[in-house]
């Protein structure tokens, strides 16, 4: 019997765990968080010095219950969350839980870096207490989030759109990605010129060079007819080699990864968005499946922002690189890299827990993408333990009239780290102009050429360039200006841009996962920066983080930092609350006129998203749907329907939208609600219920849909208020049931199967039923599984493979 319990977040880590801890430990997991400020109200009591108000978060109390239960048989209890502030949160409201009443167990906290055996067990031999400072930064870290959120999202309620948020971290991301698309709208592109010479010198290979000065001046070429002026004065030339400048470099390995840089080299090579980078990586950590191994954690902790690495993995590494690379490739001793600024090193930057699971050696037990992430830090992180690259540069300088050309050439004579792995890079158009260019990875080689030697010009290549703008930011290079600029934390970078897309700030729209402010977002970070200078201050955001790290270490208190940041916030919702501007009432006027009375149009926002809406509301309720065209010109939608008339009094049909899809309501709505869907499910199903009459007024039947799928309703509602579930075609196989099965929706959209006669009949089933009867048992119907029908009674086990 246990007779230690240990406390993790994760039911994956409980299965890892209890497969290499045998029967004397007992493993539950908390699921996440257990306990947080309540979801209908604000829950922090200023006056009190920001005193939060804990309640259990909805489904946690079975999850605390059997925590509770398992703590009665044990004398010692293990709390083992993720070892990061949030995980210190959960120990925390875990461990107050657990002190309440009577108990004989001693708790601990316990750290896990890496779930493997050796570290598991040498983490419970050297168990420690709670850290209260970091539970009092992610308090404050909570509480901040919750006052901006809960403060300023009802003023973006009513004067722009229900349901819109802002957030302290979030809205200074939506601002720089604002701000970027503002740079490039406004971008002056100017042309420039190249010109390239091919040349031949009296060995191989041929080579080209680029005009570099002209004179005394840096060259610079500005037009076509200034081009076509070099060109014409060096045709005839001699280009003689005036200047050779051979020397070696060395390219260094960069250190192994830190989180944000994980996230950004797995974007540049894998187009992985940040949020499955952390998925795969979260995977990876707490364990894999591998054979008669067992479950096994293939990678350190995933969050942090540290580069340091333990001394036995390093000696690890030094191991393998000799063994398997040789002693050439193997530095005198290992290499330490310098971690930057307010780095909080908790942890060891992301390494594999062992080199000797090779990537190629356990590829069977992973998923495409979980291999693919597990060998990109397997290599960067032997890779910085290897030799610098070595490559000779050469530069040859060539003379043609009062024109001087440059020829660069580099030769890699040892691969030393690049032989297994090279860091990405990110395209940034704005360094492709007159004065630099694209760097290549590609080896240009020069001819073995004497100062003096005269080359013989082969031809004369001009080429016109524009100058680019910065380009929009990527899941990679958004990532790594909030961490430049100090905003979010390795924990919170993917939840950041998740958000911002959810909450259709801004929009992934170019099938190459840049990020396009939408128009609602930059509408709510204007009127977010006009109001709340302060929040919205990228400076401002990141000294809040560096105020939470100076809680965490115990350097500030984290009731005086509320403080600071409430006593002047407070006064700037006050200002917003009567200052900012309702766009819900006066809309963004546009050019457009409205064909009913005359007036502008105002761009608006609900809870379909925008509309055109006649500034002259309410007495004119003129409204359309529109897009933007590519030049961002306003096209309005023209509807197929907008010639139907309506079936009961003749007034036109207008289309509308509802959380349940579009359909037609009558024009004379509120004295006629006649509606029709225009779904194309449901208009192929209308052709079914053509011959289907009310059982209360015998009036035709149409289809509707509703929260929990579509239904049957009589034509003359709300007159008569007749409705009946639509049949599959399938009676309820329950006896003495004379119900037939439908289709049902559950509150979160998921499709399920039940009887009719609902609650009276009980029966339902999650799988497709087919029409068709058991060849084996005779029972009424077989179900759906993925590529194969079975028989709906679960007794039966024929299969039918489709």
């Amino acid at each position: 019997m246990a007779d230690t319990l240990i406390i993790v977040e994760s039911p994956t880590k409980v299965k890892t765990l209890s497969k290499f801890l045998g029967s004397k430990y007992a493993v539950k997991a908390s699921v996440g968080h257990v306990k947080d400020l309540p979801s209908n109200r604000l829950g922090v009591d200023v006056a009190h010095d920001f005193a939060p108000e804990y309640i259990t978060i909805e489904g946690k109390e079975k999850v605390l219950s059997e925590i509770k239960k398992e703590a009665k048989k044990v004398k010692t209890i293990y709390l083992a969350p993720d070892p990061d502030r949030e995980g210190e949160a959960i120990s925390w409201h875990i461990a107050n839980e657990l002190k309440r009443g009577k108990n004989n167990y001693q708790i601990y906290r316990v750290l896990f870096n890496e779930i493997t055996k050796k570290a598991v067990l040498q983490a419970l031999a050297n168990p420690g207490q709670i850290d209260e400072y970091k539970v009092s930064a992610q308090q404050a870290r909570r509480i901040l989030d919750r006052l901006v959120g809960y403060k300023i999202s009802p003023i973006l309620w009513r004067k722009v759109r229900w349901g819109l948020s802002a957030g302290r971290v979030q809205s200074v991301a939506v601002r720089i990605v604002c701000e970027r698309e503002r740079e490039i709208k406004e971008f002056v592109s100017e042309e420039y010129w190249t010109l390239t010479a091919h040349l031949k010198g009296n060995t191989p290979p041929p080579f080209t060079a680029k005009i570099f000065r002209i004179g005394d001046q840096k060259a610079k070429l500005g037009t076509e007819a200034e081009t076509q002026k070099v060109v014409d004065e060096v045709q005839d030339q001699e280009f003689r080699v005036v200047k050779i400048d051979r020397k070696k470099k060395k390219r260094s390995p960069v250190a192994a990864f830190t989180t944000s840089k994980m996230q950004q080299e797995a974007f540049r090579k894998f187009r992985f968005p940040v949020k499955k980078t952390m998925l795969f990586a979260q995977r990876l950590y707490e364990g894999i499946e591998l054979g008669s191994e067992g479950s096994v954690g293939l990678i350190t902790y995933m969050r942090t922002d540290s580069t340091r690495i333990a001394d036995e993995s390093l000696a690890e590494a030094r191991e393998y690189i000799r063994d398997c690379f040789g002693i050439d490739y193997l530095p005198n001793k290992p290499r330490i890299y310098k971690n930057k600024n307010r780095v909080q090193d908790a942890h060891e930057a992301i390494r594999p827990t062992s080199v000797m699971r090779e990537p190629e050696k356990i590829k069977s037990f992973l998923k495409n993408d979980e291999f693919r992430l597990y060998q990109l830090i397997w290599n960067r992180f032997i890779a910085s333990q290897m030799k610098d690259a070595l490559i000779d540069l050469t530069t040859i300088d060539l003379q043609a009239a009062k024109y001087l050309f440059r020829a660069t050439g580099s030769i890699v004579t040892f691969k030393g780290y690049t032989k297994l792995y090279q860091e990405g890079i990110d395209d940034d158009p704005a360094k492709i102009n007159q004065e630099t260019e694209p760097a290549s990875d590609k080896q240009k080689q020069l001819p073995n050429l004497n100062t003096g030697e005269t080359t013989v010009l082969q031809k004369l290549e001009p080429l016109q360039h524009f100058t680019q703008p910065r380009p929009r930011f990527s899941d990679a290079t958004l990532v790594k200006e909030l961490e430049e600029r100090g905003i979010g934390r390795p924990s919170t970078y993917a939840t950041i841009l998740s958000t911002i897309v959810n909450r259709q700030y801004v929009d992934k729209k170019d099938g190459k996962g840049k990020f396009f402010p939408t128009e609602l977002g930059i509408l709510v970070n204007d009127l977010l920066v006009d109001c709340f200078p302060e929040v919205l201050d990228i400076k401002f955001t990141a000294q809040m983080e560096t105020s939470l790290d100076e809680i965490e270490e115990g350097k500030r208190e984290w009731v005086k930092a509320l403080h600071s940041f409430y006593d002047s916030f407070v006064k700037y919702v006050k200002k917003a609350e009567s200052s900012m501007k309702d766009v819900k009432r006066e809309g963004v006027l546009t050019d457009i006129v409205c064909e009913k009375c005359g007036k502008k149009m105002a761009i608006k926002w609900g809870k379909n998203g925008k509309f055109l809406s006649c500034t002259g509301y309410p007495e004119c309720k003129n409204a359309k749907e529109f897009e933007r065209g590519e030049d961002g010109k306003i096209l309005i939608k023209e509807s197929e329907h907008q010639d139907q008339k309506c079936d009961k009094c003749g007034s036109p049909m207008v289309l509308k939208r509802s959380r349940f899809g579009s359909f037609l309501a009558c024009s004379a709505y509120p004295s006629c609600k006649h509606t029709v869907s225009v779904d194309k499910p449901a208009q192929q199903s209308i052709e079914l219920v053509k011959n289907e009459k009310c059982e209360k007024c015998g009036a035709a039947m149409q289809i509707k849909a509703g929260p929990y799928g579509r239904f049957l309703s009589c034509v003359e509602y709300p007159k008569c208020k007749f409705i009946k579930p639509i049949s599959i075609g399938i009676s309820c196989p329950e006896p003495d049931c004379k119900g037939y099965l439908t289709e049902r929706k559950t509150k979160r959209g998921r499709i399920f199967y039940s009887c009719s006669k609902y609650p009276k009949c009980t029966f339902s089933t999650w799988q497709k039923p087919i029409p068709e009867k058991c060849p084996q048992c005779g029972f009424s119907f077989l179900v759906q599984e993925k590529n194969k029908m079975v028989c709906g009674s679960k007794k039966c086990d024929y299969i039918k493979e489709k």
